[in-house]
């Protein structure tokens, strides 16, 4: 059955033997959230530059699109979806927090 001129594609039409479907993109998008937050905390090395990097604007960004997305897909996920975005939201948040916390430290230390 061919789709409608005009009319937006059918995600399952296009699916094809080695295309990933649209719950394996959606954990993989909050997965490449998580990295980029973590990476930004400074917790896991750059692969580009292959440094530790500290970037806590960058990283606040990175956890405020992962809870847009959370508000943004309530209700809309399967519970093993809910569940991921949930614990890597609260992971992120725990280590922006401690990272807060290092700064202040070190900053009161000079």
């Amino acid at each position: 059955m061919s789709e409608a001129p005009g009319s937006p594609p059918n995600p399952e039409s296009s699916k094809g033997p080695d295309r990933p479907d649209q719950k394996e993109l959606f954990l993989a998008l909050v997965h490449s959230f998580q990295s980029a937050a973590m990476q930004q905390l400074g917790k896991i090395v750059n692969p580009f530059t292959q440094q530790i990097e500290r970037d806590l604007p960058q990283a606040q960004l990175s956890i405020d699109m992962l809870g847009m997305l959370q508000e943004r897909t309530n209700g809309n996920l399967t519970p093993e979806e809910s569940r991921f975005l949930a614990h890597v939201l609260r992971e992120v948040q725990l280590n922006y927090v401690l990272e807060l916390e290092e700064e202040k430290k070190r900053e009161a230390g000079k």
